[in-house]
């Protein structure tokens, strides 16, 4: 098992998988983990739809831009994880939004998107996040109720392949100290 430093900075976009399935214990075990994200006033405002069936990851990788990379991982992974929330609970009191940001659904599901793809990393699986693809499409192919706003995809999967680590900005570069300025 990796120390967290090594979860974190060692996790990269993963877009091609071996065929070694993922099994239900152990993404159970990751979910598991996911579960104790932390939302919106503990709203847990997700769902997570589990896509296994060979028809609806094709479907879905059909609807993503031609060149999009994710298409294969999505289509040839052993499964895609499809991230939903439930509209107007994250960020909200009594039906109303409580800060001008509005709707917090988009954070809530970047923490548990987060969760989950480094404890798939911790467990020697590969992740990428998907968000370019026709959302209405998505949601008609996977049921999503109306009042759910499907967000992003994550094939999962064991690597075939190990990326070098791209560039990243210095933390004195996104750093500022009592002001912006």
């Amino acid at each position: 098992m990796q120390n967290f430093s090594e979860v974190v900075t060692g996790r990269r976009s993963i877009r091609r998988f071996t065929d070694q399935q993922v099994d239900d214990q152990t993404l159970n075990e990751i979910l598991e983990q996911a579960r104790w994200t932390p939302s919106w006033a503990n709203t847990q405002c997700w769902e997570i739809i589990v896509v296994r069936n060979d028809d609806l990851k094709n479907g879905l990788s059909e609807i993503l831009s031609p060149k999009n990379p994710a298409k294969i991982a999505i289509a040839n992974g052993p499964l895609t994880l499809v991230f939903c929330a439930e509209k107007q609970k994250a960020g909200y009191y009594k039906n109303s939004a409580s800060t001008e940001l509005g709707d917090w659904l988009m954070y809530d599901l970047g923490l548990i998107t987060q969760t989950i793809c480094l404890a798939a990393h911790d467990k020697g699986l590969g992740t990428v996040i998907v968000g370019a693809f026709d959302h209405k499409r998505a949601s008609e192919l996977l049921e999503v109720p109306a009042e759910f706003q499907l967000v992003s995809m994550v094939p999962m999967g064991y690597p075939d392949h190990a990326p070098s680590a791209p560039k990243r900005r210095e933390i004195n570069e996104f750093t500022h100290r009592d002001t912006f300025a």
